[in-house]
């Protein structure tokens, strides 16, 4: 019988009742001090028919921050609000990772209590920041000392920890969509001198302390990685997106990741040159799909081998019970984008279940 969406998988250690995983997903709904709310609870908690819920993307210290509003996994007060998050999930019969993030130079002083954002170079993205008053330009970064990185692994690894004291069954390591260890992966934003810049292995560097620190302290089979090849947000771009991913890819494999989820892609819907297939067939493990997949799609996917899960965003933002639709071809709820980011339950938690 071929494999499909419904099957079983394990990822790691952790068996998922089906392949259908909800893709991290911003909202912009945390409350005071990045404590998880109420409303929170209810959201993910509406979710867990998924196989697997990945958070919206988690900062890991007060200086991983970038946008308003967001929830923190540094804590104790933190680790509290998301207890209640994964008891909620587990009570339902579903998994949970948490997506630990710093967003590097994608940020704003506004929202560092005045501090510089920072980035592996002085490179100023074009765009700009989205602050509690509004869009503002994007600042230079400051670019970070060797002396700093050990502190910055000692940040994932602190916010890991915490992440298992809150219940989680894993973590997803983001090093996707233009954040910082994204920024030091890629050219366009890396033009280091040292041992963090210059070759795929220098630019790779961080990363991979990163990983080896995370598997050390919560297992191998509790850790993902998110990368994102080809996707120009942020303004990100490399002089070789293949050959770099490529390698990055093949060094993963000495860690023994629970999987790789990987932004097949370009999120804004451009055409790419990237061999996609070649990345998943250099990676041993476990391998997440992403981007626009719907269930035709992502059956083909998993049948053919291609992915053993598929990511959904916006159809489990618009439909909670998103697996039960795909498994009878109901219709599915539209996407109100005017409530993706911020505001109240509206748009959040009042999408309508299918009638029982």
């Amino acid at each position: 019988m071929a494999l499909d969406l419904f099957c079983p998988v394990k990822l790691g250690s952790i068996s998922l009742k089906n392949r259908m995983v909800m893709a991290p997903l911003t909202r912009n709904r945390a409350g005071e001090g990045g404590v998880p709310l109420a409303m929170n609870v209810k959201y993910y908690e509406q979710r867990a028919s998924a196989g697997l819920i990945i958070t919206e993307a988690t900062p890991i210290s007060p200086m991983a921050h970038g946008y308003p509003a967001l929830p923190g996994i540094y804590t104790p007060e933190q680790v509290a609000g998301w207890k209640k998050v994964t008891d909620a999930v587990h009570a339902k019969g579903g998994k949970i990772f948490i997506q630990l993030w710093h967003v590097g130079r994608i940020s704003h002083p506004s929202l560092l209590n005045g501090e510089t954002p920072v980035a592996p170079s002085a490179i100023k993205p074009v765009g700009q920041a989205f602050t509690y008053t509004g869009m503002q330009d994007f600042v230079t970064p400051r670019t970070l000392e060797k002396k700093e990185l050990p502190g910055i692994v000692n940040d994932y690894v602190h916010a890991a920890k915490c992440a298992m004291e809150a219940g989680f069954d894993g973590v997803e390591v983001h090093s996707a969509n233009g954040y910082l260890l994204d920024q030091f992966l890629r050219d366009g934003s890396n033009v280091r001198a040292d041992e963090y810049g210059g070759s795929f292995e220098n630019r790779a560097r961080l990363l991979m302390q990163v990983l080896e620190a995370v598997v050390n302290t919560i297992g191998a089979d509790k850790t993902g990685v998110r990368l994102s090849p080809v996707n120009p947000f942020n303004d990100m771009h490399d002089s070789n997106p293949q050959a770099l991913f490529n390698y990055v890819v093949g060094e993963l494999n000495k860690f023994n990741l629970a999987y790789l989820h990987v932004i097949e892609g370009d999120v804004g819907g451009n055409a790419v040159n990237f061999d996609f297939v070649t990345l998943r067939k250099l990676f041993n493990g476990a391998y997440i799909t992403n981007l626009g997949y719907d269930k035709a799609r992502g059956n083909a996917a998993i049948a053919s081998g291609h992915a053993d899960c598929v990511a959904y965003g916006v159809p489990f933002i618009a439909n909670p019970d998103l697996v039960e639709r795909y498994r009878i071809d109901a219709p599915l709820n539209q996407a109100d984008q005017n409530t993706f980011y911020g505001g109240n339950e509206k748009g959040y938690t009042d999408y309508p279940f299918l009638s029982r």
